[in-house]
């Protein structure tokens, strides 16, 4: 079976105003980069590459004059610029196969959106991230996105290993991907200062974040797979393949 030539989700926020708010995002199927219209306006200050630039980018100034992830962001970042992180609404997402509907604050719906963004826009450093979305989880609880992350390590090593290379069954580099990422999280929020006049899309970000400090977090702690896991997995642990 041929892939759909694009994969699209349709995030519709309907506030308690009545007002709506639809981001229509579209992917490709084959290399899940985002497809975003042509900007019909100069892009703003903030999405220049050396503005609050991430302290990890390995891009230069010479060949990218703006930040990938700020210039295809910029668009949603404008629409939420005037709500409160805490503001309800009811959310649906429609993608190609499943329809998604929760009535939930804007900063937990807002983050999923991010959360295509900044892995599909061309940022080197959060690209590793970019097959989660082939599996994206709308309105997803942090223990789903760190099983969906751990899995997706995993399953990129036992390629690797297919493929005759040495593979990271220990997640010695999933620790460092995630301080990586944690990174450009961190200095995203100060691009967002310059767009947001409240604080729905800086929260966005900071609970986008805050899965990437809870897997940290669990690696200090001496558990890189959470409790919550371990248990299921019982018929694997304690018996003989």
């Amino acid at each position: 079976m041929m892939p759909e030539e694009n994969t699209h989700y349709e995030y519709r926020f309907t506030l308690d105003s009545g007002e709506t708010k639809t981001i229509e995002v579209c992917l490709n199927t084959e290399t899940l980069a985002i497809i975003c219209p042509p900007a019909d306006a100069p892009l703003p200050d903030w999405t220049r590459l050396e503005y609050s630039q991430c302290p990890n980018c390995n891009l230069s100034a010479k060949t990218h004059t703006h930040c990938p992830i700020a210039v295809n962001i910029s668009t949603v970042a404008d629409a939420f610029s005037e709500l409160s992180s805490f503001q309800q609404a009811k959310v649906s997402v429609q993608g190609n196969s499943r329809l998604f509907i929760k009535t939930t604050d804007i900063q937990t719906a807002l983050s999923s959106i991010l959360g295509i963004y900044m892995v599909t826009s061309g940022c080197p450093i959060m690209d590793k991230l970019r097959p989660m979305v082939r599996f994206h989880l709308p309105f997803a609880t942090s223990l789903e996105t760190q099983y969906r992350a751990i899995s997706m390590y995993l399953a990129a090593q036992y390629l690797r290993y297919k493929k005759g290379k040495k593979p990271d069954w220990a997640l010695k580099g999933f620790v460092k991907m995630y301080e990586e990422v944690h990174k450009v999280n961190v200095a995203f929020t100060n691009r967002l200062n310059a767009v947001d006049k409240c604080d729905a899309n800086n929260s966005a970000l900071i609970v986008l974040d805050s899965c990437a400090e809870l897997i940290n977090f669990n690696f200090e702690m001496d558990e890189e797979v959470p409790k919550e896991l371990e248990g299921i997995f019982k018929p694997f642990t304690n018996s003989a393949l």
